[in-house]
């Protein structure tokens, strides 16, 4: 009776800790014949309701993405190409200030191998990912992938050797089978855009056609050609259904520009390119370029004998010669235009999808609108302003915001490839400059080469130059970390500097040097990031200590300490009443050899500094989810002894009367 009741105390003690070990992500695997010595390795990974996993195309500095590791390639097979995966949802994530690429309920991988060792006998691979809801787990899933017999031409052998066969493992998928599953894959409709982001795309785009009626090309086209329309139609009719028709031909024009980008690179491709560090660069290059010749250096123009050749067709008449009048407006307005259509698509292809195609639409529909209109109320042309030198005051400014955007892109390709040479004080100085030059020119205090002279300012160009003014200063104090919200999307995160805490770092903020093994972390909290040294100093210092099990790529981490730990009284404990020891789960950097281990737990191999500190987590606490905090004595015990640790909730209070609690029982 004895050992039942101990028996059955086991079992629940066991199924307890089995509840809290979280494992939102179960996987099937099999292995396809492509050919004799190819094979596709078919991963199918189904995600509990709720959580998401991150893709491997997930860019630096976001969430962590699902890495492949291939334990015994060498020599034995080789890798063809990166494994395909499922059509992923892409949305921006505020606290990591970068995309995110996500897979919920189920997704696919599919690697392709070519077997150069035909006695491999089998594939080993770990598959690394992170899967995240309330909490995030770093998780991985082992997989031993057979490899198919093939069948050959029978040979006489000893019988010694063919009772070594084993007909039953013998796989042999047909290549049908193959393109079916692959078909599957593809199958899966691609996840659309967000509404909203398409919409603000269109919406930029349309502000970008309305900027590009505002300069020399463009404006002074609009009165002369409504008049063509007007005179050489027979009736006032005619003349504006062919306005409409001229309208709708410039939408169409620029429409096909934006399905051929979209067609030769391909939906999911401009996805991969936006973290590409050549698309970067190349587009930074051609930005600069762009900027350059709005500022008036030189004019990118088309061949003239394109403009004349077309020019000749408009001369047909009908439907199609207004087709060509079209299309020879974007050809003589292209010094103009040109840039603006550049950079739109440059910012539209590295959202990826069909935001080229919305880009140009959104673009054509405002520069195609006043020609339609004015041609239909030809009483209208009356209040338009006469052109003059503000054409190209439009035009220069145009030429500033292309420049400050274009080393947006120099940044993403620095962060990518992580040199710390465009850092976010170098980002900011080069915009206070570029922002800083554009109010001087608007004040009038620097002419550039096509400005007309300048006996006075406008009342519209004084408000805009008191803008960019005040923009310019509001940017300074981000040099001294200054978290400029206005533009967090804009320049590298505040991780991403030359002083990463501020200037003055090196303190914990009123001077004193930090203990040894210290860090000032989120907010100017000074945190250890190892147990043993983290404990130490909580027992010489007599404070309870704080463990936050955390994550580099914690999303619910930073919320909590964005707007959790960030509240003035839950701060003041954090910096005061507790020593702060954060163990991060995600940490890939290897343990020495001889602090490699087992674990007793789970019977995983502990690697890594982030494997010693999940698998801290699983032993002590039976729980794999970060965040988790947990306030503990100078001797590892708990102290919230009706909640023992908390984990990821946004109540304020909440976590302050956590804190106060533990605080007061330490005390006792």
């Amino acid at each position: 009776m004895k050992n039942f009741f101990y028996t059955l105390i086991a079992f629940l003690v066991l199924t307890n800790i089995n509840a809290q070990i979280k494992k939102p992500v179960t996987w099937a695997s099999k292995v396809e014949k492509v050919s004799d010595t190819e094979f596709n390795l078919v991963m199918n990974a189904t995600i509990e309701e709720g959580w998401h996993v991150y893709s491997q195309f997930t860019p630096e500095n976001g969430p962590l993405p699902i890495v492949l590791e291939f334990k015994n390639q060498k020599g034995n097979y080789e890798l063809v190409g990166k494994a395909k995966e499922s059509p992923y949802k892409k949305q921006f994530n505020a606290d990591f200030e970068v995309d995110e690429y996500y897979f919920e309920k189920k997704f696919t991988l599919i690697q392709k191998v070519k077997i150069t060792n035909p006695k491999v006998g089998k594939i080993l691979l770990n598959v690394d990912f992170q899967v995240c809801k309330d909490g995030c787990i770093n998780d991985n899933k082992d997989f031993s992938f057979a490899i198919p017999v093939i069948e050959t031409v029978a040979v006489v052998a000893p019988a010694a050797d063919t009772a070594k066969v084993a007909p039953a493992t013998t796989v042999d998928t047909t290549k049908t089978e193959v393109k079916a599953a692959t078909e599957t894959v593809a199958k899966v409709a691609p996840k659309k855009e967000e509404k909203k982001g398409l919409w603000t795309i269109f919406f930029l785009a349309f502000l970008g056609g309305f900027a590009a009626l505002l300069t020399p090309c463009v404006f002074p086209m609009i009165p002369m050609t409504v008049s063509f329309f007007t005179k050489q139609s027979k009736t006032p009719a005619q003349g504006k259904r062919n306005a409409i028709i001229y309208g709708i031909s410039i939408i169409a024009i620029y429409v096909v520009l934006g399905l051929a980008v979209t067609g030769i690179f391909g939906a999911d491709a401009l996805n991969a390119l936006s973290t590409n560090v050549w698309f970067n660069i190349i587009f930074f290059l051609l930005l600069v370029v762009f900027a350059t010749s709005f500022l008036g250096a030189f004019e990118i123009m088309l061949p003239n004998s394109w403009a004349n050749k077309v020019d000749r067709q408009a001369d047909r008449g009908g439907i199609v010669g207004i087709l060509f009048m079209a299309l020879a407006l974007a050809i003589v307005s292209f010094s103009c235009t040109g840039p603006i259509v550049g950079t739109l698509l440059v910012e539209s292809a590295s959202k990826g999808g069909i935001a080229p195609i919305i880009g140009m639409l959104g673009f054509s529909s405002a520069l195609a609108l006043p020609f339609m209109l004015f041609a239909m109320f030809p009483g209208w042309m009356h209040s338009l302003p006469k052109s003059g030198g503000w054409l190209n005051t439009v035009k220069v400014s145009l030429g500033f915001l292309e420049l400050a955007l274009a080393f947006k892109f120099l940044s993403n390709a620095d962060l990518v490839l992580q040199l710390h040479y465009f850092e976010r004080e170098t980002f900011l100085a080069i915009w206070i400059a570029i922002f800083g030059a554009w109010s001087f020119y608007l004040f009038g205090k620097i002419t550039l080469p096509h400005d007309s002279p300048i006996t006075h300012i406008s009342v519209g160009r004084l408000g805009l130059a008191l803008t960019v003014l005040a923009f310019t200063i509001y940017m300074i104090p981000g040099l001294w970390g200054a978290p400029l919200k206005l533009i967090s999307a804009f320049p590298p995160p505040e991780t991403y500097s030359e002083s990463p805490n501020g200037v003055g770092g090196s303190s914990n903020g009123t001077g004193e040097k930090l203990p040894e093994g210290a860090e000032l972390g989120p907010h100017g909290i000074v945190v250890f990031t190892d147990y043993e040294e983290g404990m130490a100093y909580a027992n010489k210092v007599k404070k309870p200590a704080l463990l936050d099990f955390t994550g580099h790529a914690c999303v619910n981490c930073r919320k909590m300490e964005n707007n959790v730990w960030s509240e003035e009284e839950v701060l003041k404990i954090l910096k005061n009443d507790v020593v702060v020891i954060s163990l991060f789960a995600d940490d890939k950097r290897p343990l020495p050899n001889e602090e490699q281990f087992v674990s007793k737990s789970t019977g995983a191999e502990i690697e890594t500094i982030g494997d010693k500190w999940t698998d801290f987590m699983i032993t002590k606490y039976n729980t794999n989810t970060q965040p988790l905090y947990v306030l503990v004595d100078n001797k590892g015990n708990n102290l919230n002894k009706v909640t023992p640790t908390t984990s990821y909730d946004p109540d304020v209070a909440l976590y302050e009367n956590w804190l106060k609690q533990g605080i007061v029982n330490f005390k006792k």
